[in-house]
């Protein structure tokens, strides 16, 4: 099979060849990859990160395409656009700051974006704490970006070029971190919860019509995007079901109606999520799985429990295994999840990407694994 069969073999609960192997390499290892300062990547579009991703996918021979999720400033088939202009506010040797202003109203963003050389870009920066102005005395235009065609047109753009490698899904509009990882969010839902209750109905409308207009394309997606980084660790199981639950019913329900996946992704705390995507909803399959302290799913569990009713995906430690670890530990580890995901939909993978100087031969290792035992 191709990587691409593989994979949706998995998502419609047929069988594939061997186990798939898809590391979270989604930024900084790419990033790497390109020898670029990181700002070339993420500001200047030369490459864009998604080129950069599918450049690595083929290089590590990896199952690719669950961490494409950038398709520029206009989704495939939401339509929405981004009127707000990004500025440079600082430029230096070492790092470029910029700020968001929206021409139609004249005002900036209230926070800053730092880019530097070898790390991802620093978002939601209070411009104070770096030292620049509340509002900019001074900027310039972002200047020499690559031009590339935005929403479905770079859609289908990216899954030209990611071919068999791999998969490549749509954004729903729909998030299993309503709330977010934000101290003031969770203030205002004890203060007024009928506010994000009524937030979260008109996102679950809203998602149910993305998921009809991409299922109308001429070319759909491999699945849908329905989860949330950190959805467990500032929202308790009880706003979970409160404020999340009744709407991704909904759209798994109907993506399972289109015959289309549905997938979340939600790092840090995941196993109440498990249990109730895989008892109360139709969700084809969730990752990371990660394990203890970031995480608290131990995948042997994870997999006895609901393993039967929804597709698993992970979950080698980021950081003592793929970082630290060696080829040998890699090799363990990588066994060890296929022993513990037996008789499940299973893909193999890893917790919440893998960091930037992750040793090439640990990604080689844990492909070179599946292939042998998987």
């Amino acid at each position: 099979m191709t990587s691409r069969e593989r994979i949706l073999a998995v998502l419609h609960g047929k069988t594939p060849d061997r186990v798939p192997v898809c590391p979270d390499i989604s930024n900084m290892v790419p990033c790497r990859l390109t020898g670029k300062p990181f700002w070339d990547i993420y500001l200047y579009q030369d490459p864009p990160l998604w080129k950069a991703y599918i450049d690595a996918v083929k290089y590590f021979g990896i199952d690719g395409g669950f961490e494409l999720y950038d398709f520029g400033k206009t989704d495939p088939a939401s339509g929405e656009k981004n009127v707000v202009e990004e500025r440079i506010v600082q430029k230096t040797e070492e790092r470029i700051v910029t700020r968001e202003f929206n021409p139609q109203t004249g005002n900036w963003e209230k926070n800053a974006t730092v880019y530097t050389r070898d790390n991802p870009p620093g978002k939601h920066v209070d411009p104070l704490n770096i030292g620049l102005p509340a509002v900019p005395s001074e900027w310039e235009p972002v200047s020499g970006v690559k031009n590339w065609p935005q929403g479905y047109e770079l859609w289908k753009l990216i899954k030209n070029e990611l071919g068999e490698h791999g998969v490549l899904g749509m954004r729903s509009g729909f998030s299993t971190n309503l709330l977010g990882v934000n101290t003031e969010n969770i203030y205002s839902y004890y203060d007024n919860p009928e506010k994000w209750q009524i937030l979260a109905q008109e996102r679950t409308i809203k998602a149910l019509e993305i998921i009809k207009k991409s299922a109308a394309l001429p070319v759909r997606p491999d699945f849908f995007f329905c989860g949330g980084s950190g959805s467990m660790i500032a929202q308790t199981p009880d706003m979970v079901r409160e404020l999340i639950l009744p709407g991704i019913k909904k759209i798994t329900g109907l993506a399972k109606d289109f015959g289309i996946p549905t997938h979340v992704h939600s790092c840090g705390p995941e196993k109440e999520l498990v249990k109730m995507m895989a008892e109360e909803t139709d969700l084809t399959i969730i990752d990371p799985l990660e394990i203890p302290p970031m995480g608290d799913c131990l995948l042997a569990e994870v997999n006895e429990k609901w393993g039967k009713k929804i597709a698993l995906k992970g979950n080698l430690h980021t950081t003592e295994i793929m970082l630290k670890g060696n080829t040998q530990e890699v090799q363990s580890a990588a066994r060890r999840a296929l022993l513990d995901a037996a008789g499940s939909r299973f893909i193999l993978s890893t917790g919440d990407q893998c960091g930037r100087d992750t040793p090439d031969e640990n990604i080689f290792a844990m492909v070179e694994t599946a292939e042998k035992y998987g």
